[in-house]
């Protein structure tokens, strides 16, 4: 019994889109036992077949016919459409981040869930990931005294997908990868008031220059963050740390040079090279950590680390981020808050 409306058997679930990130949250669902079906207008078949479980239907509303959850792992500007119909059909939603790429309209699907009865929970798994995790507990118990600077990089191949180089599709570097480390930044740090962006691309519009964005985020209790995200040459490594500085110390944490827990997976398959995901950890998945706190939620046990709320403030940070990049000016929170 999965406690979902007393329905028999394993947790059902409907996977929406078959791209990259579809790679990390089926086989999480795999091994958490769950029953999944797929649907995506292109590559389900070879999804499933890759990781050896699911089926494929062939309609949005199939999948919504046959199942508990819907995990939505489709482009940015898909997303409103796909979770609002969830909501509709009385399904718990799983959302890939960003929720959308403007606040107003992910404040519109917190809502439409919360009418509905339905849980929806932001995909910010770096909130999983072990180093970030031990970060948080050490913060919140006091470690490093009252945080006052907090520095936080990531860096990957730029996405080949033509639709993550239309900033009016996936929202640029900072709502589509940055915003990772702006979320996380919120929870060690407490609320932002205001952030201020800058942004260098070798070759806008495209799917092969380097892109790197900066945030300074000002934090309301007096806390500074700085969030570095780079968008590099197809096959470099995926890196990413931070370094947060309080009154009582310091915690730092760099994947590059302390790879201990981490093994080389190669580059990809086709000989792309793109590397959108860190390496392979000795430690469980932070993807499966993140998934069955969320399928322990919808199965109605304790609320997850993150929450729809959660969600939607980060789609606010990066907005105000990308309102600063506009403007050349320091944004408020406040003037991107419907």
């Amino acid at each position: 019994m999965n406690d979902l409306g007393g329905t028999p058997g394993p947790l059902r679930v409907g996977m929406v889109g078959a791209g990259g990130i579809a790679n990390a949250h089926l086989p999480a669902w795999l091994h958490l036992d769950a029953q999944v079906v797929v649907h995506s207008i292109h590559g389900a078949p070879e999804l499933v077949a890759r990781h050896g479980g699911g089926r494929v239907v062939d309609s949005l509303d199939a999948l919504l016919a046959e199942v508990d959850v819907v995990d939505v792992c489709t482009p940015t500007f898909t997303h409103p459409e796909i979770v609002l119909a969830a909501a509709a059909a009385g399904k718990h939603v799983l959302c890939e981040k960003p929720l959308a790429l403007e606040a107003a309209t992910a404040e519109s699907m917190v809502k439409a869930c919360a009418a509905a009865g339905v849980q929806l929970y932001p995909g910010h798994v770096v909130r999983y990931f072990a180093e970030y995790a031990a970060l948080h507990r050490a913060v919140t118990a006091g470690a490093i005294g009252t945080p006052a600077v907090l520095r936080f990089h990531r860096c990957g191949a730029r996405p080949r997908a033509g639709w993550f180089a239309d900033p009016a599709l996936s929202g640029g570097i900072i709502m589509d990868q940055m915003i990772h480390d702006l979320d996380f930044a919120r929870w060690l740090g407490g609320e932002v008031d205001s952030v201020h962006a800058r942004l260098a691309d070798s070759a806008p519009g495209t799917t092969t220059g380097v892109v790197s964005a900066h945030v300074v985020a000002r934090h309301r209790g007096g806390a500074l963050s700085s969030v570095t995200g780079t968008w590099a040459r197809p096959g470099t490594r995926f890196r990413y740390g931070f370094h947060a500085a309080g009154t009582d110390g310091m915690l730092s944490y760099d994947s590059a040079t302390d790879p201990s827990l981490r093994t080389d997976t190669g580059a990809a398959d086709d000989g792309g090279g793109e590397r959108l995901l860190p390496d392979v950890s000795l430690v469980e998945s932070p993807f499966v950590t993140e998934i069955r706190e969320f399928a322990t939620a919808f199965a109605g046990g304790p609320a997850p680390r993150v929450s729809a709320d959660d969600g939607l403030a980060a789609v606010r940070l990066a907005a105000a981020a990308n309102v600063s990049l506009a403007t050349g000016r320091p944004a408020s929170i406040e003037e991107v808050t419907p």
